[in-house]
């Protein structure tokens, strides 16, 4: 038996799969994966993982008795709240799911990890940490020339952004009104291997690999700060070992890109591997903006710098490894659009 427990909710996720992963390479620790399977869950993970130190739960995180008879059979030390439903488009097209998971379902885990943390005796009290992992996009479009501070106030523009929002705020009246051992992150825009191809760098490598058009929105200058994954989930484990309780830091890499950049860069890396004697660029449509789109997400991440972390992985060699996967595993990203998603344009319904 490990000395340490760690719940992650949405273990299956891309991240959350991404952090298992890291975990399991580089602790004993007993890891509880909780996730309700979506659409866009990595099954992988548990068939990777058999032995006595992971566990896996297929349950939502608004089935109360669950989670509660989960929690006192394991008593976790950490929470990494990971759970959620997160593409924008999604979100304008139905909110409802996104209100009950992302809202509803961050009260409920909320609300058993506290009535679990106040049955503890003082020591394992003072080792318990909720990790409340959430988005750049609560703070809304940010001005040229300015970054996020994790002082800025919170102006979410869809369903999505509102929705996380919403849960950032429960967490942290949690903490304040009850004293809940809770710390926030709020990260850019992730990407490498094994994420869904709804996402703007898998999908944009699906298109290119399948002769597809690459659908842009609007002229393709909106502007993201782009960190590998890898770079996050060392980032989360960085905050639960040495942030403040109650604090919020920002999870970036300062590597800010328009998408117009970020597709054309994937293009001409795909055209040089391959040695194609066709220009991917001219894949390339323009589509109809988002509605409520935000133009530039940034964040400034100075706070966690001081603590000691900073990100490793630059973005040639991150896109160069995030391509060769995909490449290596297009059969992976066939099956999926064979099964549940096309690569089709969404968030136009409303």
């Amino acid at each position: 038996m490990s000395e340490n427990c760690i719940l992650i909710s949405g273990g299956c996720g891309f991240i959350g799969s991404n952090l298992i992963d890291y975990l399991k390479d580089n602790s004993d620790d007993k890891i509880i994966n909780i996730d309700k399977i979506s659409y866009a869950s990595n099954q992988m993970i548990n068939e990777k993982y058999k032995d006595d130190n992971y566990y896996f739960y297929k349950t939502d995180i608004n089935n109360i008795d669950e989670l509660s008879e989960i929690f006192d059979e394991h008593k976790p030390d950490t929470i990494y709240h990971l759970a959620a439903e997160s593409h924008v488009d999604r979100s304008i097209d139905g909110p409802k799911v996104f209100i009950n998971s992302n809202i509803l379902g961050t009260f409920n885990l909320l609300d058993i990890s506290l009535k679990y943390f106040n049955s503890l005796e003082k020591s394992k009290k003072n080792n318990f940490r909720f990790i409340m992992v959430s988005t750049d996009e609560v703070y809304g479009s940010i001005e040229k020339g300015e970054r996020a501070k994790e002082i800025n106030p919170y102006k979410p523009s869809s369903p999505y952004s509102a929705s996380k929002a919403s849960a950032d705020n429960l967490a942290e009246a949690w903490f304040k009104t009850y004293n809940l051992p809770v710390i926030t992150t709020n990260t850019t825009n992730n990407y490498g291997p094994l994420q869904f191809p709804e996402k703007l760098i898998p999908l944009t490598i699906s298109k290119i690999l399948n002769e597809q058009e690459i659908p842009i929105y609007g002229k393709g200058n909106q502007i993201r700060d782009w960190i590998h994954v890898s770079d996050h989930v060392k980032g989360l484990i960085y905050v639960r070992n040495n942030g403040k309780i109650g604090e919020k830091y920002n999870i970036g890499n300062e590597c800010e890109k328009t998408n117009l950049e970020v597709v054309s860069d994937i293009c001409s890396k795909i055209d040089i591997k391959l040695k194609s004697k066709k220009d991917s660029y001219n894949l390339i449509t323009f589509v109809e903006d988002r509605p409520g789109h935000d133009f530039r997400y940034s964040l400034d991440n100075e706070k966690i710098k001081n603590l000691g972390w900073k990100p490793e992985i630059d973005w040639n060699s991150g896109i160069e490894n995030t391509i060769d996967w995909y490449i290596n595993n297009n059969e992976w990203i066939k099956k999926i659009l064979e099964n549940n998603y096309k690569g089709e344009r969404l968030g136009l319904d409303k």
